[in-house]
């Protein structure tokens, strides 16, 4: 294998792992918050109680592990590939989030949505046909 096959491979595990754990996170975070419920009041003991069924939830320490594996993942491929490819390229956590929130939270996706997620997938195919690194001497 060559180091441009190399380059290709990992960057694209490690946009892989960016698009499904964000939204993960996010749809976890987003479910435990709403079992968590809404404080009535500003008062301490009212945000203290919020706080310790935070800390007890399982959904928002599952979206927080989530969150931190795809914030490695995006440290790492930033170490290799440029911000232009990887952040477009990423956008695709767009459609991941839409059918998350479609099939697993239940939630009504209207057209116009869909047609807006249509749009940046064709925006990231685009940017995912150029080379992730195009400066610096790891350049393909």
């Amino acid at each position: 294998m060559t180091s441009s096959h190399n380059l290709h491979l990992k960057t694209y595990a490690m946009l892989l792992i960016m698009v499904l754990f964000a939204p993960l996170g996010n749809v976890f975070l987003g479910k435990g918050m709403k079992n968590v419920g809404s404080a009535v009041s500003w008062s301490p003991s009212q945000l203290l109680h919020i706080l310790s069924l935070v800390l007890k939830s399982g959904y928002i320490w599952l979206g927080i592990a989530c969150l931190l594996t795809f914030f490695v993942a995006y440290l790492l491929i930033l170490s290799w590939a440029d911000y232009s490819y990887v952040q477009p390229t990423s956008s695709i956590t767009l459609l991941v989030v839409a059918l998350l929130g479609y099939f697993y939270l239940g939630e009504r996706i209207a057209p116009l949505h869909w047609a807006g997620i249509i749009v940046i997938c064709l925006g990231v195919f685009v940017v995912g046909n150029t080379p992730p690194r195009t400066t610096g001497a790891g350049a393909d």
